[in-house]
């Protein structure tokens, strides 16, 4: 597999000078000079977890058929610290010479879309995907484009640019339910995870209709084997992402965070942290199928364990790719403004990529990994042919 044995390109380690924190910067490949990849920001981030997210979006990107590689930034950094907006802003500015030309980037895990983008318009690049938006035929149409896309309003009062990537799961797990023959009312969910992707998922699940019994945060996990009431507990949300627990019915029961990845449920959707699911716990999984909503949701020994309990995992780089595929398409004129193209087509790319990965394993037992991977390196292929060609592969309109 290619892009799982090739090096990155370039790994960036930068010390902010004011706090002492720790940032990085991977690139794993460029296609046409350009890479796409989030930035995000915790505490513990390391450069070998920045390595592996990288090298999830340049296989994100192949699977799609996106005509640019990955990369990855992360800041060993509290979000809640009073000092991480000013870490942040020093961080994009050390990195602008790769943020000028070459890496796209955008939201992540403690860096909302808002203040990234803040950021860039302090330091004069109108938005965080300035790298694409400047090479395009015409840069101030195409950041227009960008701009009206991220802010379209969508139903429950959020916009297209928050839910994009949420709804893009939901459709992973809709696809795997269709391709089981469950019946949506009867398919149950845990989610890990109420933030951008984990919130988004659960939004668009409860909306088409599956039950979901439980949902995770810092907190811990609320569950009710009746079905939560996904859109009030969404709505109870603090500005840190927490769910409010005195706005909680009294019927839901209070569990530690750690039962979400025990209950018994037909999916097990980890959309909290990355390394959620290992070689310790993952006997105690009890859902029939895990997707993976946040990157590297479980580690290759945890993986390997499920698989030979019968558990497939739906790999995160097919999974949570939805944000990643759209911007690009938003960019390069596929989507626009309009939800319902947007959701149109996020939703005929997924299943048509989830629906080969459960086919490939209930057939034969082959992990959704390596089927997805196995699509991947012909496009990673197909894509290095045709730079050694000189032939241009992205045009931005």
């Amino acid at each position: 597999m290619a892009l799982i044995d090739d090096d990155p390109l370039v790994r960036v380690t930068w010390t902010d000078r004011e706090t002492g924190v720790r940032g990085y910067l991977v690139v794993h490949t460029l296609v046409s000079g350009l890479a796409t990849g989030g930035t995000r920001m915790r505490a513990g981030c390391t450069l070998s977890e920045v390595e592996d997210l990288a090298r999830g979006m340049a296989i994100k990107a192949a699977v799609f058929d996106l005509p640019v590689g990955g990369a990855k930034g992360g800041i060993d950094c509290d979000p809640k610290d009073p000092r991480a907006r000013g870490v942040l802003r020093r961080f994009v500015q050390a990195m602008r010479p790769w943020l000028d030309d070459h890496w796209v980037t955008a939201e992540d895990l403690g860096v909302p879309q808002h203040v990234i983008d803040e950021i860039f318009g302090e330091l004069g690049l109108d938005q965080s995907y300035h790298a694409a938006i400047h090479r395009s035929v015409n840069p101030a149409l195409t950041l227009r484009r960008v701009r009206a896309g991220l802010n379209s309003p969508v139903p429950g009062g959020y916009l297209l640019g928050d839910v994009v990537g949420g709804y893009g799961v939901a459709q992973s797990c809709l696809g795997v339910a269709a391709a089981r023959g469950w019946r949506t009312s009867e398919t149950t969910v845990a989610v890990q995870g109420v933030g951008t992707m984990g919130g988004g998922a659960a939004w668009y699940l409860h909306e088409a209709g599956l039950r979901i019994v439980m949902v995770a945060d810092a907190a811990g996990a609320l569950y009710d084997p009746a079905g939560l009431d996904i859109p009030a507990l969404l709505a109870a949300r603090d500005r840190f992402g927490e769910i409010d627990r005195s706005r909680v019915p009294e019927r839901v029961a209070r569990l530690p965070k750690e039962s979400v990845l025990s209950v018994e449920v037909d999916l097990l959707v980890p959309a909290a942290v990355s390394y959620a699911i290992t070689e310790q716990n993952a006997d105690a999984v009890a859902a029939g199928v895990v997707v993976e909503a946040a990157n590297v949701a479980t580690t290759p020994a945890a993986e390997r364990r499920l698989a030979e309990r019968g558990v497939p995992v739906m790999p995160d780089f097919v999974v949570n790719a939805g944000a990643a595929a759209w911007a690009w398409w938003l960019l390069l004129g596929r989507v626009d403004a309009d939800p319902a193209l947007s959701f149109s087509v996020l939703r005929q790319e997924m299943l048509a990529r989830i629906a080969p990965l459960v086919s490939a394993w209930d057939h034969g037992a082959v992990p959704p990994r390596t089927t997805a991977l196995a699509a991947a390196d012909l496009q990673v292929e197909r894509h290095r042919a045709a730079e050694a060609d000189g032939r241009r592969l992205v045009t931005i309109p």
